[in-house]
């Protein structure tokens, strides 16, 4: 199925550890490239055009600290291009741990789906889910992972993310606005007459 939206999806990437930020790069950046290599290798064999599937395309950005990765998330809300997705490392000293990152993230990016790494078990599940809450915006992923994990984790969350903006999206509209004429309603004439009105 073709990208509808042709702006690349927002993966952020935060660990202390900058050899993890190139592991990254390398597994979904290589993974763009390689569709045009096997689709043109194919056409060589068999002789006929291979059906042309276009493939994810990841903006990229990596932060060594939690303070660092919110201050890129604060940025990119702010120039209205959030973040899908962000991949946070369970330790990073001496900033902030990934349980405390994720809490100021979703402050700011509430719909930001996050995968949190470890190689280690600090916290139990239940005490994640006493710091962060009951969400169904938090994957964990135990290091050492393996590229098929992270591309099939990055693909299926960034995916989910948008289907989740689309949804909220066709809900304002039906709220807002309309079905049979699209125009502007009398509940959101009030929201905005009493926003006018403070």
């Amino acid at each position: 199925e073709l990208q509808k939206n042709s702006l690349p999806h927002r993966i952020l990437i935060i660990d202390d550890n900058t050899s993890i930020h190139e592991d990254f790069c390398k597994i979904l950046v290589k993974s763009q490239n390689l569709g045009d290599e096997l689709q043109n290798m194919e056409s060589e064999l068999f002789g006929s055009e291979a059906k042309t599937i276009l493939p994810a395309v990841f903006d990229i950005d990596c932060a060594s600290q939690g303070k660092e990765g919110l201050a890129l998330v604060q940025k990119a809300v702010s120039e209205g291009r959030p973040y899908s997705l962000a991949f946070v490392d369970f330790r990073m000293p001496p900033g902030w741990d990934g349980i405390a990152t994720i809490g100021r993230l979703w402050q700011e990016c509430p719909d930001l789906q996050v995968v949190l790494c470890t190689a280690y078990s600090d916290y139990s599940w239940q005490d994640i889910r006493r710091e962060l809450g009951e969400t169904d915006n938090l994957l964990i992923l135990k290091k050492p992972f393996d590229n098929v994990e992270v591309l099939q984790l990055t693909h299926a969350l960034t995916r989910k993310w948008e289907l989740n903006r689309e949804i909220q999206g066709r809900l304002n509209q039906l709220a807002y606005y309309d079905n049979l004429t699209g125009l502007p309603n009398r509940a959101l004439f009030m929201e905005r007459l009493n926003q006018v009105l403070e």
